[in-house]
């Protein structure tokens, strides 16, 4: 049996990730799409049943509310997030925080430490959205995925290993906004995944950094995925 274990795990550019489980139930993580110059034109989602977020930047939450609304969504995010979904127009939102975990369908979702900031400018102003997050997905019968969301490496990552040992790892490594492939490769040893994904990278001209980096610079070159916007994770 595959290490995906009959989770369909499918990049759609940036940060944007959709999950669908063995039962039928699907995610989408931070949703970038009209604006998003890697999000494969072409692609059109299933019925989204959960939208999970990690934080409040324009790039990961640009289309939560035009996905949740068409497809009758519930937005799971870090507290202060899920309130700002709820006030935009999101029916059903579920607000939890770092070390909480929420039951859904056919997974637990754990919110885990990142390093980054979070908001969104409204009116030239920039408005606090709570704190960064990653997600770490356990799924029932299936693998343990992490979404580390925007992020630097972070020694803490060993806890993330030891408390949920995932198997696909989900990391950004384009740099400038978050850590680029040196960073990663080190996130790699600490976090120690079969398989990674390589996220928030190549969209603009300052994420320069490349899973070829990445592969040159860990211990398995061959877990790194080099995959197309659109396309699913095989393994």
């Amino acid at each position: 049996m595959s290490l995906l274990k009959g989770t369909r795990v499918t990049w759609l550019g940036h940060a944007t990730v959709l999950v669908q489980l063995p039962n039928g139930t699907n995610l989408l993580i931070d949703p970038f799409i009209e604006h998003n110059p890697k999000y494969p034109k072409d692609f059109v989602l299933p019925k989204i049943d959960f939208i999970l977020l990690t934080h409040g930047h324009i790039d990961h939450i640009a289309d939560t509310i035009p996905v949740a609304q068409k497809h009758g969504s519930t937005v799971v995010a870090m507290v202060e997030l899920s309130q700002y979904m709820a006030g935009k127009g999101a029916a059903n939102v579920i607000g939890f925080n770092l070390g909480g975990s929420v039951q859904l369908p056919g997974a637990v979702v754990t919110m885990v430490e990142a390093k980054h900031s979070s908001s969104v400018e409204e009116d030239g102003v920039a408005r606090y959205l709570g704190e960064a997050a990653g997600l770490v997905l356990t799924i029932e019968d299936g693998p343990v995925l992490y979404h580390a969301g925007d992020t630097t490496v972070f020694r803490d990552m060993e806890l993330i290993r030891e408390l949920y040992a995932p198997e696909v790892a989900m990391l950004p490594i384009g740099g400038h906004y978050t850590m680029g492939p040196k960073e990663a490769a080190l996130a790699v040893r600490y976090l120690t995944p079969k398989l990674i994904l390589p996220l928030h990278w190549g969209t603009f001209p300052v994420l320069t950094g490349t899973p070829e980096q990445l592969a040159q610079l860990v211990y398995e070159p061959e877990t790194v995925a080099m995959v197309a916007p659109g396309e699913a994770l095989q393994g």
